[in-house]
């Protein structure tokens, strides 16, 4: 009995470090997630502000061009305004989309992790402010 009680001498430490191991890879995994989720709604906020202040532009409520309304305003919220067209019967819908990096800048210049670029994960988004379609 005594001989067998020896064999499984430190299993518990083996068994506490995959536990550990298991809870990091999971707050790993939430933190991608959680990133990944804020992109995604910053885009869209984003998205959404610059179509709203197009189309103020566009009906003349606010001075200016309402694409450079729009991209003003996309800076301001720190997202890059992609596209921005003025359509509709009367040139007052403006459609816009835009795009938010998912990482935070300061990952992206991080050569020696072996990921290569990751500058392309970006979250997009699409809006569209105006009138209601006919």
């Amino acid at each position: 009995m005594r001989d067998r009680l020896q064999d499984q001498r430190g299993s518990g430490t083996v068994l506490a470090l995959a536990l550990i191991m298991v809870l990091l890879t999971l707050l790993g995994a939430i933190q991608a997630l959680s990133l990944v989720a804020a992109s995604s709604a910053q885009a869209a906020r984003g998205a959404d502000l610059s179509a709203l202040a197009g189309a103020d532009a566009a009906r003349g409520l606010t001075a200016g061009d309402p694409c450079a309304v729009a991209r003003a305003l996309a800076a301001r919220n720190e997202v890059e305004l992609t596209s921005c067209t003025v359509t509709g019967t009367h040139g007052t819908e403006v459609l816009v989309q835009s795009a938010v990096p998912i990482l935070p800048g300061r990952f992206l210049n991080i050569e020696t992790s072996g990921l290569g670029d990751l500058s392309g994960l970006v979250s997009r988004s699409t809006a569209r402010a105006g009138p209601p379609p006919t």
